[in-house]
């Protein structure tokens, strides 16, 4: 049997972490568009997060994977920053334990760093920075979510992934590991980012919701 080919716009999410584009999927479930993953193009090299920010490393990776793959292109970087370590992870957060560390070895580094500070309120936020770029286009739009909270003394919680079993946002008891994704989606930096860019889509790419 012949493949159709769709009809729907294309839009490359370039991350190879399948917790976001989990997330990303589930965000964008309502629009028209055809979402491709960086798993389509295994000859494409991955593109080293070299910026001193969110949004430079965010803009990095949407304008290369654009150029190679020539398709509308969505790329985000986010972390988490507390407030107790000067903004640390911060842009280093999945680099937090060492390149090739689990996630619950930075849970892990996380709270043992924390325990140290003496810090009671353990003030943090994640922040996402979503950029994205348009074949043939010489910049690319830029998109800013943060959602703040706190961080727990030990990890609540078998939802999400990173850091979230030990992150409470605001309004809320529960960690991110605890709450549902339905909530999660609403409130979370990413989805904050995304409903930004989601409007910048409809009216630029010609897509419907």
């Amino acid at each position: 049997m012949t493949a159709i080919k769709s009809s729907l716009p294309d839009l490359l999410i370039a991350t190879n972490n399948a917790g976001k584009l989990r997330e990303f999927i589930w965000l964008l479930r309502e629009l028209a568009v055809h979402l491709r993953s960086l798993a389509e193009f295994p000859h494409i090299p991955e593109v080293a997060e070299t910026g001193n920010t969110f949004a430079e490393n965010a803009t990095l990776k949407a304008q290369s994977y654009c150029a190679q793959t020539g398709l509308w292109t969505l790329a985000d970087d986010s972390g988490l920053e507390v407030d107790a370590l000067d903004g640390a992870p911060g842009i280093f957060s999945a680099r937090y334990a060492g390149a090739g560390a689990t996630d619950e070895l930075r849970r892990t580094r996380l709270l043992a760093e924390l325990a140290r500070t003496g810090d009671v309120e353990r003030r943090a936020r994640f922040v996402c920075a979503i950029a994205l770029a348009q074949p043939d286009a010489l910049t690319s739009a830029l998109f800013v979510g943060i959602c703040a909270g706190r961080i727990t003394h030990l990890e609540r919680g078998r939802h999400g992934f990173g850091y979230d079993p030990v992150f409470v946002p605001d309004g809320y008891e529960q960690t991110f590991g605890e709450l549902s994704d339905e909530v999660k989606q609403n409130i979370s930096h990413r989805a904050r980012a995304l409903t930004a860019a989601k409007t910048y889509m409809l009216k630029q790419m010609g897509i419907v919701a």
